[in-house]
């Protein structure tokens, strides 16, 4: 029995949750989950949680997206096979749509985040990957967009949902504030794009780790071109060193809250500059952040507060958010139906396009071209969980600040621009 316990489905032990599911379940059976937060809580935890946990313990696909994969796919299959009842749904629909915790988890997620940032690694790191990163980012566009327009695709199509997904930082700090300026600016519900969107981002997240672990073996063939881990070939000043230390410092629920009210501070006034600019609000927020981020106006306790509030959220809700997505906003026959031969080849143009720029930009940058390259394929990775898949796979995870700094800014600027294009367009 003590075996048991030592195991976790998210963050309780075994016996607990196998007892908790247990009355949840029931109830779904029943038909008599409340149509409200808790029951949509207790609906995507338990099963988010579940999903996450078996995709981290698949040999071969943990390495590979499998928590993140497996809770979008799993609850979108078990809807089309009409496994989950209306009451579950509806539960569910409270939770995510009604409620918009959806909402909240990208505001605490992206605040989190780009608050949370050291502000010297914000700016150094900035310093040395801004070059390969925009680079990279508009050769892609180019060379994804134009191969698909040679393989036949409409051109708009395939920048807009094929190329920018696999370039968005993710689905938490990506996707979900793409779908959100999509949504606002073509006059469509968010949810009805997130399933178009996803499924690049999924896919490209594979390319980019078999890429990087392509290279890593490389890396082993000709020690010349791999740093083993170092990025830049000078070494570190005193002050960079202190700057990629992680903070752990103990948990403050106080701060958290301030946290909290930050978060939802900044998506307010994401809506208000949308009022005066008419520009997605949710987009504005990523501007917002990164901008009080780096002229250091917010005080360090509430940056602090924020960071944590980020990883409780992202430690927690992320699985649970994606199993929500999945039955949700993921129509399992839309999606199989894009993907197609020239679906694929744009998503590989677009990863080799982003890798190959980092290897090439870093000699003329100071840089070590096999650690350059990781990390340029960070940006077409699923954000946070795309960094870590891909950083351990080719056993390089002290580059996960310059990861997140390709990841998240590559991420935003990608947002950013983006929306900025499409409401350009249809003008």
């Amino acid at each position: 029995m003590s075996k048991f316990k030592n195991i976790r489905i998210g963050s309780v032990t075994l016996p607990v949750y196998l007892s908790l599911s247990a009355i949840i379940l029931i109830t779904a059976i029943t038909q008599q989950l409340p149509i409200n937060m808790l029951g949509g809580f207790a609906v995507i935890l338990t099963l988010g949680w579940l999903l996450g946990t078996i995709g981290a313990n698949i040999p071969g696909l943990k390495h590979f997206g499998g928590p993140a994969i497996l809770s979008l796919l799993v609850p979108s299959i078990l809807v089309f096979f009409n496994v989950i009842n209306d009451n579950v749904l509806a539960s569910t629909d409270m939770l995510m749509k009604q409620a918009n915790f959806l909402y909240f988890y990208i505001a605490c997620l992206v605040c989190g985040s780009i608050l949370g940032m050291n502000r010297k690694i914000l700016v150094q790191g900035l310093m040395r990957m801004i070059i390969p990163m925009l680079l990279g980012m508009i050769l892609a566009m180019g060379v994804g967009t134009g191969i698909g327009v040679l393989l036949g695709l409409d051109w708009q199509h395939t920048l807009f949902f094929i190329v920018t997904p696999v370039l968005a930082g993710g689905i938490g700090e990506g996707i979900l504030p793409l779908s959100l300026g999509y949504g606002a600016i073509m006059g469509v519900p968010s949810e009805e794009l997130v399933g178009q969107l996803i499924p690049a981002t999924i896919i490209g997240n594979f390319f980019a780790i078999g890429f990087s672990a392509v290279l890593s073996r490389i890396g082993e063939k000709k020690p010349h071109l791999s740093g083993k881990g170092q990025l830049v070939k000078l070494s570190e000043t005193d002050d960079m060193k202190d700057a990629l230390k992680e903070d752990n410092s103990p948990i403050d629920v106080k701060l958290m809250g301030a946290g909290v009210l930050t978060a939802c501070t900044l998506f307010i006034t994401g809506g208000l500059l949308q009022y005066f600019t008419g520009f997605p609000g949710p987009v504005l927020m990523i501007l917002v952040a990164a901008l009080l981020k780096y002229i250091n106006i917010v005080p360090e306790e509430t940056q602090r507060g924020s960071k944590q509030l980020y990883k409780f959220i992202s430690g927690n809700f992320t699985f649970p958010l994606m199993a929500g997505l999945g039955m949700l906003y993921i129509p399992l026959k839309d999606v199989v139906g894009m993907l197609n031969a020239p679906y694929f080849i744009v998503v590989i143009s677009v990863v080799f396009t982003v890798t190959m720029t980092g290897f090439v930009v870093s000699r003329f940058m100071n840089m070590y071209p096999i650690e350059a390259a990781i990390i340029s394929s960070c940006q077409s990775g699923m954000g946070g969980t795309g960094d870590v898949a891909i950083l351990s796979t080719t056993n390089r995870m002290n580059l996960m600040p310059f990861a997140q700094v390709a990841t998240r800014l590559g991420g935003a600027i990608t947002v950013l621009s983006m929306t900025a294009l499409l409401k350009f367009i249809f003008i």
